[in-house]
């Protein structure tokens, strides 16, 4: 098994190094406020200050730099018996260790101002335990919340868990510390405005000097649900600050707190705010909605999702597959996309999906719009039930009367209204005017004749818009706030891809190719989802410091969800490509934070995790060993599929063979099998077909330069003749040696393979081979820039291979022309990704899991959690693998 470097996810049962963490995010806005001073370039930092300069609440200088200020302990010491119950450690070690400062900024968190003796090491030996202390003339209690000398303009804020003295006569106390917003992984993102008062709970704790207490502090502790789903804010009682979440470095996690958290213990100055949390904010459904998942039929109850930039429907087909293995039935009701082939694709594979193909923004203004249209015609609660009946007559009205009143006489040019079939908000208008449209069927004409009508058009036709409205209302063809349990989607953004060579650094929420995550947001903050999840590229989290990954956890935050992100390696869920995506969680108040799934396949990193992410990478720690399967290759996922030609034209194929891995096996498993429908033995038998096993048809050229391309491991455009590799591994045309054209006159090696990445390239007509994986699939085909060639065919790689690289099941078709399905897959997040995902959210739906940000899968999973029984899974038969298989 190959070495594995993995990155560790978990902080140390002392906090060490979440305290690190937290006093290099402070050391680092520090150093920037100094760049600030320096050049005035840096946003949002503060100017440096010595602490001699450091003003008091009074506005008098503090005399701590002069050493003419009283710090220490005051009444009695505490029992040694009860100071050893409850601060045992600190008895048990002769001298406590300390990280060495790494600059005068940290040492001034940790040391008195006026000890530079002290800067060497923490406190010796525990001699006694106090409950008071007064620094400069103040007097602090346990449990009191303080502000903590931080060297900088702005205090560190804590609450005083311990005060000790060593047996050299050297006071201390013990700090669990807050974070501000600017200490998390937020830091500062100028386009999400937070409130200065709000802070995180954190489990970090350390001791510190006395004298490095600066003032008390009132803090107020808010029910989760105070600010979450309300219209107009909420009054904050007196305090300096107050929080609602807590924090933890791990995977950037904004956690609710449970009720049992220690706040109150040791004569805490924290107040709990019962009186606020007595109930739900508001009236929102995704908090009051009752989460018993199984109805009293033994039928799962169903939990609705919204994909948004849907694409073909990878994300949701896999989140729909994980949550049924954990016995919860999530259902995308609903999906959104731009591009109408991908459209066809997710609908004819989910045909109980409501697919819009329109953009994001006109799908926001529409949903705003139907509920203003729902609020109008559809029938209050409080409604008299006469007048409720008088409207549901008007509304299904009889059709000998209907009859009557359309018999009406028409004037010439006009035509009748049969009913309305459809809705759309549309920004671009013939009359310049953005607004709802209706799509109309008039009264005898078909089909074809269906138009799209302005609303105030149609103001004769009151009751079609009514009976429309009504019905779309009961069918949920639009979600209103309340109706969606899990937003999932990945807001592209090639504004921030290292592709782009036109990015702008400056502001990069203001370019429009990044402006899809702020749209995104704005959806799940008007429907308010239960929970959240949005994929994307690395590249979010190392373009410009990482804005738009920060950006997104801003406003999770800032709505008052729970939030954590992580990068996951589609190969360490069983896929033969490495493909690593970020994925960032969001959950309500009252919800299970859903886990990341640890791999279950060992896959080896290969670098591009931003430095600053290291924890969020979800792996497992450099010391242990987790038992993994192998990673799996190309030869695993694709050696059972049927030679094809580079002019294969048929979209459906048999596939003239049985699978021959447990890969292969698993992935041709009907639909109804593998979505939980019924089992393998009670799945009606039928002949499977292959779908979309056609590659794209290379120009004669191109075709030409692939069969001169050895079958052979490793081989690529430099096996062609008439060139010389350099000393540096540069490739160079071989001047010694006519060109070689193609019949066409080119030349048989291009100019841009050459040249490409400066000559040190080897993918231009780059070979795959079967004992290898794949770095991404990519949503081109040609054979240019990318290895993309089989491994023993002259083509390139097929749609269905490269949909099973994603881990589409065979069952997946796909829709639009060959290059448009390459997109598809490209594009989409792999399947068996969304699957654990899906997995861990169920789970957390049925708040089956703890508060850890990560979770282990069962053994064999998935095959050990599906309806069909491993055992039945494993009884298909394998064929012999064929060391030839494939070759032409």
């Amino acid at each position: 098994m190959p070495a594995r470097k993995v990155i560790a996810v978990e902080s140390s049962s002392e906090g060490e190094e979440d305290l690190v963490e937290f006093k290099q995010s402070n050391k680092k806005r520090k150093l920037e406020a100094t760049q600030s001073t320096a050049d005035g370039k840096t946003k949002g930092a503060t100017p440096k200050h010595e602490l001699s300069g450091k003003k008091t609440k009074n506005g008098t200088p503090s005399k701590r730099a002069k050493g003419s200020f009283k710090a220490c302990f005051s009444g009695p010491r505490i029992p040694k018996d009860e100071a050893m119950q409850r601060w045992p450690e600190r008895y048990s070690i002769k001298k406590s260790k300390v990280n060495k400062p790494e600059d005068d900024n940290d040492k001034k968190l940790r040391q008195s101002p006026n000890d530079e003796d002290a800067e060497e090491s923490g406190p010796s030996k525990c001699v006694a335990h106090y409950s008071r202390a007064e620094v400069d003339g103040t007097i602090y209690e346990l449990g009191n919340c303080v502000h903590v000398h931080s060297g900088g303009e702005q205090n560190f804020i804590a609450r005083i868990v311990e005060f000790f003295e060593d047996d050299k006569r050297k006071s201390w106390f013990t700090a669990q510390w807050f974070y501000r917003v600017e200490d998390t992984a937020i830091k500062v993102v100028d386009d999400v405005k937070n409130d200065k008062k709000r802070v995180f709970y954190s489990e970090v704790r350390d001791f510190n000097a006395l004298d490095c207490l600066d003032s008390k502090i009132k803090i107020v502790r808010l029910s989760p649900l105070h600010h979450f789903n309300t219209l107009t804010p909420k009054p904050l009682p007196p305090c300096d600050y107050y929080y609602d979440m807590g924090y933890d470095i791990s995977y950037s996690r904004f956690y609710a707190l449970p009720p049992e958290v220690d706040t109150g213990s040791d004569g805490s100055d924290i107040t709990n705010c019962n009186e606020m949390s007595s109930g739900p904010a508001s009236s929102s459904q995704s908090e009051i909605r009752s989460d018993n998942n199984e109805a009293t039929s033994g039928v799962l109850k169903e939990y609705t999702l919204l994909d948004l930039y849907s694409g073909c429907g990878g994300m949701s087909t896999g989140l729909c597959m994980g949550a049924m293995l954990s016995s919860v039935k999530l259902v995308a009701r609903w999906a959104l996309d731009l591009n109408p082939n991908a459209c066809k694709s997710l609908e004819y594979n989910h045909p109980e999906t409501k697919v819009r193909n329109e953009s994001a923004e006109d799908f926001l203004m529409l949903l705003k719009e139907w509920r203003k249209l729902c609020e109008k015609y559809v029938e209050r609660e409080d409604v008299d039930d006469s007048k409720a009946r008088k409207r549901r007559k008007s509304v299904t009205a009889d059709p000998d009367d209907e009859a009557d009143t359309t018999s009406a006489k028409t004037e010439p040019g006009e035509f009748e209204v049969e009913k309305i079939i459809g809705i759309r908000y549309s920004s671009e208008t013939d009359s310049g005017k953005a607004g709802i449209e209706m799509k109309v069927r008039w009264k005898g004409y078909g089909p074809s004749d269906d138009t799209w009508e302005p609303l105030e058009n149609l103001g004769t036709c009151d009751d079609c818009v009514r009976k429309f409205v009504v019905e779309g209302k009961k069918n949920k063809i639009l979600p209103l706030p309340g109706d969606v349990d899990v937003v999932c989607g990945g807001p592209p953004c090639q504004g921030a891809s290292g592709f782009n060579r036109f990015r702008n650094r400056e502001n990069p929420l203001q370019c429009e190719r990044n402006r899809q995550i702020i749209v995104y947001m704005d959806i799940v903050d008007y429907l308010k989802p239960r929970f959240v999840l949005m994929e994307n590229v690395v590249d979010i989290l190392r373009f410009a410091n990482g804005i738009l990954g920060r950006y997104a956890l801003a406003r999770l935050v800032k709505m008052h969800y729970q939030a954590q992100l992580g990068m996951m390696v589609a190969g360490c869920y069983g896929l033969p490509q490495f493909r690593m995506r970020v994925f960032i969680w969001g959950a309500a108040p009252r919800e299970t934070l859903p886990p990341y799934p640890m791999p279950t396949h060992d896959v080896v990193p290969k670098g591009g995790i931003p430095q600053e992410w290291e924890r969020n990478m979800v792996a497992y720690d450099e010391d242990k060993k987790p038992t993994l399967l192998r990673a799996l290759n190309l030869g695993d996922a694709l050696r059972d599929l049927p030679p094809v030609k580079n002019s294969e034209t048929r979209d459906e194929i048999s596939y003239g063979g049985g699978a021959q891995t447990e890969f292969q096996r698993f992935i041709r498993l009907p639909k109804d099998v593998l979505t939980g429908v019924c089992s393998l033995a009670s799945c009606k038998k039928q002949k499977m077909m292959l779908y979309d096993h056609r590659p794209l048809n290379l120009n004669t050229d191109d075709y030409q330069r692939v069969c001169r391309i050895p079958h052979q491991k490793g081989a690529n455009f430099r096996n062609l003749p008439g060139l010389i590799i350099k000393d540096d591994n540069t490739v160079a045309l071989d001047e010694t040696v006519e060109r070689e054209l193609l019949p066409s006159g080119k030349p048989l090696v291009p100019d841009y393979a050459i040249t490409f990445v400066k000559g040190k390239s080897l993918k231009p007509f780059g070979r795959l081979w079967w004992d290898e994986t794949v770095p991404t699939v990519v949503t081109r085909a040609e054979p240019h820039n990318q290895a993309l060639l089989h491994p023993v065919q002259d083509r390139v790689l097929t749609i269905r291979e490269n949909a099973r690289l994603q881990g589409f099941p065979d069952y997946y078709k796909l829709f639009g022309p060959v290059k448009e399905r390459y997109v598809q897959v490209g594009n989409a997040v792999a399947v068996p990704v969304g699957r654990v995902l899906g997995y861990s959210l169920g789970l957390a739906i049925r708040h089956a899991v703890g508060s850890s940000p990560t979770m282990e899968l069962p053994a064999k999973f998935p095959q050990s959690q599906m309806k069909s029984s491993a055992q039945q899974i494993s009884d298909i038969p394998l064929e012999p693998l064929d060391d030839e298989a494939g070759d032409d």
